[in-house]
C-alpha cells in the first residue's frame, strides 16, 4: 500500500530540509534520493514558465499554466522543509559545534549513499560518463579547497558593504543550490563572502538589499531550472552523471578530520576513528534502505 502523498511529502521536505542545513550537503541530494527530483525540476520549471507569463501580461497563459503546477504535492514538499528547519537547525548547528567529527562521518556515509542510488540512475556507464563524473568531481574538490574554513568567524561583523546589484547576483548563483545536489547554499555565501552580507541585510532590514538577493534568487532559479530541464529531456546520463561528479567533490567537506565540516583542510584519520567510521556505515546502509522502501511503497519519479 503506498503512503498518502501529502503524508510522504511532508516527510521527504522534511528530509530536504534537514540536508540543507548542513555544510556540504544540499536539498537536492535528498531529491535525488528520494526519487522526486525530476518532479521537482519540471514543477520549478512551471512555475517559471508562469513567471515570465506574469511579467509578459499573459493572463491567459498564466491561468492554464498555474492550473499545470502540482500545488497540494509542492506545497507539502515546502511545508516538510520548513518545518525541517524551524524544529532541527538548533539541533543539528549544536551537534555539528560539539561532535564535528562524528557527525561527518554520518553525512559523509549518507552522501556516499547517494552517490550509489544516484549511479544506479545512469543508463549506461561508459567513458563520456566517467569522464564527467572525474572531471566534475576533481574540480568541485580543488574549487572547495580554495577558502579552508566552511563557516564564518563569531566575531565578523555582520554589516552589509556591497551593492544591490551584488546581491542580485549572489541571490542568482546561491539557489541554485536548492536544485543541485552536492553542495548547500549557505556554503556557496561562505565562498563567495557574502553570509555576514545577507545576516546583515536581514539584522539592519535593508529591504534595499534583501529585495535584490530575493529577486536574484526567483530570476535564478527559473532560468536554471528551465536549463536543468532541458538538460534532463536531452542529456539524462550526462547530467546524472555531471550530479555524480558534484556529491563525490562535495565530500571534501564532509570528510570527518581534522574537524569535520568545520573545514575544507584533509588529515589522515585519528584520535575518534571508530565511531565515525561506523556512523558512516550506517549513514550508507539508511540510504539504500530509504532508497528500496521508496520505490517500493511510494511513487517514485523517473528523472527524465
Amino acid at each position: 500500500m503506498n503512503i498518502p502523498a501529502p503524508a510522504a511529502q511532508l516527510v521527504r521536505g522534511f528530509a530536504m530540509g534537514a540536508a540543507d542545513i548542513v555544510p556540504g550537503v544540499s536539498g537536492g541530494t535528498v531529491a535525488l534520493v528520494l526519487g522526486i527530483y525530476g518532479r521537482l525540476i519540471n514543477n520549478i520549471r512551471i512555475g517559471a514558465r508562469g513567471l515570465k507569463e506574469l511579467l509578459t501580461g499573459d493572463i491567459t497563459a498564466l491561468k492554464a499554466t498555474l492550473g499545470e503546477i502540482e500545488w497540494v504535492w509542492l506545497l507539502s514538499l515546502l511545508a516538510g522543509i520548513l518545518v525541517a528547519v524551524a524544529a532541527l537547525s538548533s539541533v543539528l548547528e549544536r551537534l555539528l559545534d560539539d561532535e564535528p567529527i562524528t557527525m561527518s562521518g554520518l553525512f559523509f556515509g549518507l552522501v556516499l549513499g547517494t552517490v550509489y542510488v544516484a549511479y544506479r540512475m545512469l543508463d549506461r556507464v561508459d567513458a563520456t560518463a566517467i569522464g564527467i563524473i572525474a572531471g566534475v568531481g576533481v574540480s568541485l574538490f580543488l574549487l572547495l579547497g580554495l577558502k579552508s574554513d566552511t563557516v564564518v568567524d563569531q566575531n565578523a561583523a555582520e554589516v552589509v558593504t556591497r551593492s544591490p546589484l551584488i546581491f542580485l547576483l549572489v541571490g542568482a548563483i546561491a539557489i541554485c543550490a536548492m536544485i543541485l545536489p552536492g553542495i548547500s547554499g549557505s556554503f556557496l555565501l561562505v565562498m563567495m563572502g557574502m553570509y555576514t552580507e545577507v545576516l546583515g541585510a536581514v539584522n539592519d532590514r535593508d529591504f534595499v538589499s534583501l529585495g535584490a538577493f530575493i529577486v536574484g534568487a526567483v530570476v535564478g532559479l527559473a532560468l536554471f531550472s528551465t536549463l536543468l530541464s532541458w538538460l534532463l529531456e536531452h542529456y539524462r546520463n550526462w547530467v546524472i552523471a555531471a550530479m555524480i561528479g558534484l556529491m563525490l567533490g562535495s565530500m571534501r567537506v564532509l570528510w570527518p578530520w581534522p574537524n569535520g565540516t568545520n573545514t575544507t583542510t584533509l588529515s589522515a584519520p585519528s584520535g575518534n576513528v571508530v565511531l565515525p567510521i561506523v556512523l558512516a556505515v550506517v549513514g550508507i546502509i539508511v540510504v539504500v534502505a530509504v532508497d528500496i522502501l521508496s520505490r517500493k511503497y511510494v511513487d517514485v519519479d523517473p528523472i527524465d
